[in-house]
């Protein structure tokens, strides 16, 4: 008998509803797919760090076991499909079991597999060719989604990268970011020689290196979807980068904002074009499913650049996904997990596509990714805990009350705040303390952060304390990706 195919949004919507087969995000947080298990019945999150304290009904954190020092997400997911309280809770509910990640490797696939579940995601290896940086340039030139003038080449020493730029003409203030890397770590900015020397290490031996001319640019981030139907594109965001209040690291991502006057009606427009574009061609690779491209917007003229891809969700997924047009007809990821469910459906891309342009379907909202900044490490003896928080008139953040979800936000007086570091962690510079949702902006129209922003952000880190390391304990440098 062919299966029933799903013919509009309300049915695909109804699909998800009255779902059977349990799915399972598997991550260090729920941060990135926060809110998702209202939309999908039978959608659990098994995370390695407790945000809500036991408090949030479709989260299982397992309790700690020894490991080895965790230095990627997938140690920690491959970590958490081992536990025996994760397997015996998958067992024990049944079904078929779907996982999603964040991030994964082939080691994954298989516990996934062993589990008799199935990664409702592209192959771990087709990511990882994907997520190349060097690889995105080459999709996008396909695509004919243009990247900063750039060159393509390993680099011996400074004399041979000179010859390289003069042969492309990109001249020799530059930004250099090697194949694999995230948030500012192997992205380098060399005008002389010495800023060559500090990052040597970091480039010559490390393969082929993106080397771009450096532009005077903003941030955006759009997300976007490759279903059977064709590709399926978020709205353009803003991105918070390098905040030193935020962040240590120089070029480093550490936030979001979505409004809809974001920038120029052309500019949004001519982003999601290529957005559009370059889903297309990723189908022609093989891919599908959920990727976000960041875009590099020069402020002179408005030329839109290509700067990179994640081939996955990401930092900003919480905000695409609660978005007014997620909730008018249904959030991005939703047709993510229609894609991989293999079941049919028919959608006309072109008018959803339209449709999610409309300014009125966007609201305004912040996100600020809070690290520790301090060249210091520390060990937290108090956290504050996630939730609600108000700014009061005298500009002291309080805790208000206890929710896990952030269209408990009331205000712009108000923020909801998703700890992330607790009680007993070291606190070390990089190290990411929580995420702070808002309504509004919460940065000016010149792109820098808003004194209330930095009011917020002091509020919530003065609401920890820590106390130093015993002078004989060594912390090797434990900063990864988390989200």
């Amino acid at each position: 008998m062919a299966k029933k195919v799903l013919n509009n949004i309300s049915e695909i919507r109804r699909f998800f509803h009255t779902n059977k087969d349990p799915i399972y995000f598997v991550s260090a947080t729920n941060f990135n797919l926060l809110g998702l298990d209202e939309w999908v019945k039978n959608f659990k999150y098994i995370c390695y760090m407790d945000c809500f304290d036991g408090r949030h009904p479709n989260v299982l954190c397992p309790s700690e076991l020894p490991h080895d020092e965790f230095q990627s997400i997938e140690d920690i997911n491959n970590y958490l499909l081992q536990h025996k309280e994760v397997i015996d809770y998958v067992k024990k509910r049944g079904g078929k079991p779907k996982f999603v990640f964040l991030m994964f490797d082939e080691k994954t696939e298989k516990l996934v597999k062993e589990l008799g579940g199935e990664v409702w995601f592209p192959k771990a290896k087709l990511r990882q060719s994907m997520d190349n940086k060097i690889e995105t340039v080459r999709v996008g030139n396909k695509a004919k989604v243009p990247s900063v003038p750039n060159t393509l080449s390993e680099v011996k020493d400074y004399k041979h990268l000179q010859e390289l730029t003069k042969k492309a003409g990109i001249g020799n203030d530059l930004v250099l970011q090697s194949a694999f890397g995230d948030s500012g770590h192997t992205t380098f900015f060399i005008k002389s020689e010495s800023d060559f020397r500090k990052h040597e290490h970091e480039i010559v031996g490390q393969g082929e290196i993106k080397i771009m001319k450096r532009i005077d640019c903003r941030g955006s981030a759009i997300e976007a979807c490759c279903t059977s139907e064709g590709t399926i594109v978020g709205p353009l965001m803003t991105e918070l980068v390098g905040f030193k209040e935020l962040t240590p690291y120089r070029g480093g991502w550490c936030g979001n904002e979505i409004f809809s006057t974001a920038f120029p009606p052309k500019t949004r427009q001519k982003a999601r074009e290529l957005t559009f574009r370059f889903g297309e061609q990723l189908r022609k690779e093989g891919y599908r499913g959920y990727f976000e491209l960041d875009f590099l917007i020069e402020k002179k003229n408005g030329d839109i650049w290509l700067g990179e891809l994640n081939p996955r969700i990401t930092g900003a997924s919480s905000m695409t996904n609660h978005a007014a047009f997620a909730h008018a007809d249904a959030p991005l990821f939703l047709f993510h997990l229609l894609e991989f469910s293999k079941k049919p459906f028919k959608l006309n891309v072109e008018e959803l596509n339209a449709r999610w342009a409309d300014p009125d379907m966007i609201d305004s909202w912040s996100q600020m990714v809070i690290k520790h900044t301090d060249d210091n490490v520390d060990i937290i003896t108090h956290a504050p805990q996630s939730g609600i928080y108000r700014m009061m008139p005298d500009g002291r953040v309080v805790y208000d009350r206890f929710d896990y979800h952030r269209r408990a936000v009331e205000n712009e007086d108000e923020a909801f705040f998703l700890r992330i570091s607790n009680v007993g962690d070291y606190r070390y510079e990089g190290a990411d303390l929580g995420i702070l949702v808002t309504r509004g902006r919460s940065m000016t129209g010149g792109f820098q952060l808003t004194s209330k922003s930095k009011q917020w952000i002091e509020g919530i880190k003065s609401a920890y304390s820590a106390r130093p390391l015993p002078s004989a304990t060594a912390l090797s440098d434990p900063a990864f990706k988390i989200m």
